[in-house]
């Protein structure tokens, strides 16, 4: 059973960049993506800050983000490393299910990666995950170097803070029907 803490905001501020940009892609009818809860139990509140301090999981989450853009399913979750690699611990067994079940059903399964050492955004596809995956698992190297991720599928912050992913996922896609 897993354990929420003040450590489980990491990350928070590239969410809240990525809600940003869901909700402009569903003003412009691009695409409609949402954040999916993780459902937790509370153990601890600080009423004075009306805040949890410690929860537990009720439960195994898939992916942070799921929804539709222009008739394609797409599906992430969301990371941030402040390292020149990313450990692939942050990834679970059930999260990586998920993302090879959607992937073959027509989806579109990926981490969206913050370097946050470098300042970049990556969209990394879930063949690419599951290839460095299988190595950790199997007592290879634990982590996906910043080398592994393409140029080609760098995010960049668009108009208002926009990161628009989306044009990495339709890169991914122009390549995969090559």
């Amino acid at each position: 059973m897993g354990y929420w803490n003040t450590r489980g905001l990491r990350g928070s501020t590239l969410e809240e960049i990525i809600n940003y940009t869901n909700e402009l892609y569903r003003q412009e009818g691009i695409a409609v993506i949402q954040k999916i809860p993780t459902p937790i139990t509370p153990v601890e509140v600080d009423n004075k800050k009306h805040t949890i301090t410690l929860a537990y999981f009720d439960a195994q989450s898939t992916v942070d983000y799921i929804g539709i853009a222009q008739g394609i399913g797409v599906c992430f979750d969301a990371k941030e490393t402040g390292l020149k690699s990313l450990p692939v611990k942050n990834i679970h067994t059930h999260q990586m299910q998920f993302m090879e079940d959607f992937n073959s059903q027509g989806g579109v399964a990926f981490l969206l990666v913050y370097f946050s050492a470098v300042g970049k955004h990556f969209f990394l596809p879930v063949e690419v995950l599951k290839q460095y995956w299988q190595q950790a698992q199997n007592g290879g190297r634990k982590s996906i170097p910043y080398a592994a991720f393409e140029d080609k599928y760098e995010i960049l912050t668009k108009r208002s803070g926009l990161l628009n992913y989306l044009e990495a996922v339709n890169t991914y896609l122009v390549a995969k029907c090559k």
